[in-house]
Formats: C-alpha cells, sequence, structure tokens
C-alpha cells in the first residue's frame, strides 16, 4: 500500500479527470477486475481506448467504482486516497441532480 498523497485531495472536475483515468488503469491492471468492468460497460477492447477519450464515460468510471464499495476501498488503498476523496471527486465530476437548484 502507498502512503497518502496530500497534494491529490482536490475536488475540480480535471481532477476528477484525472483520477478517473487513474482508477481505470487500477480496473484494467488486474484481468478480473477488467472483465467484470467490459461485461457490465458492453465495451471491449476494441473500444475501450476511444470510450476513455470521453469525460462522460470517466464520469461512469468513478459511478462503477462508487457503486461497488470493496472496489472502491481497494481503488482508493492502492492510490493512497481516502474513499470519500474519490467520492467528493465523483461528485464534483457528475454535477448536481438534474433539477437541482443552482
Amino acid at each position: 500500500m502507498r502512503a497518502p498523497r496530500r497534494d491529490r485531495s482536490s475536488t475540480g472536475v480535471e481532477a476528477g479527470r484525472d483520477l478517473a483515468v487513474e482508477a481505470l488503469a487500477f480496473i484494467a491492471a488486474d484481468e478480473t477486475r477488467l472483465e467484470r468492468f467490459l461485461a457490465v460497460t458492453g465495451l471491449g477492447p476494441h473500444n475501450l481506448r476511444r470510450a476513455a477519450a470521453d469525460p462522460g464515460f470517466l464520469v461512469s468510471v468513478l459511478d462503477y467504482l462508487a457503486a461497488d464499495e470493496r472496489l472502491l476501498v481497494a481503488f482508493a488503498a492502492e492510490s493512497g486516497r481516502r474513499p470519500e476523496e474519490v467520492m467528493r471527486a465523483f461528485e464534483a465530476m457528475r454535477g448536481p441532480p438534474p433539477g437541482a437548484e443552482p
């Protein structure tokens, strides 16, 4: 396990994108995790790179992590973050819920 990274706690959209790319690499680094991710998303190795260039897809990567607590905790530990930091980045990228007051 890596030491916590204090300089990566930013929750801005750009930081969220960077975190989502890191999360995608984390998922892809393990064959079992990657197979499940591809099965859930309907993607394949042939179109994963193209999808990763879409900011909406990157939000879905963090959504995927948020939906699986064990995966979220494993990613947070691997990346030296707290799960709450990952969730704040997800919320920043996702934006307010539809119909929310500004």
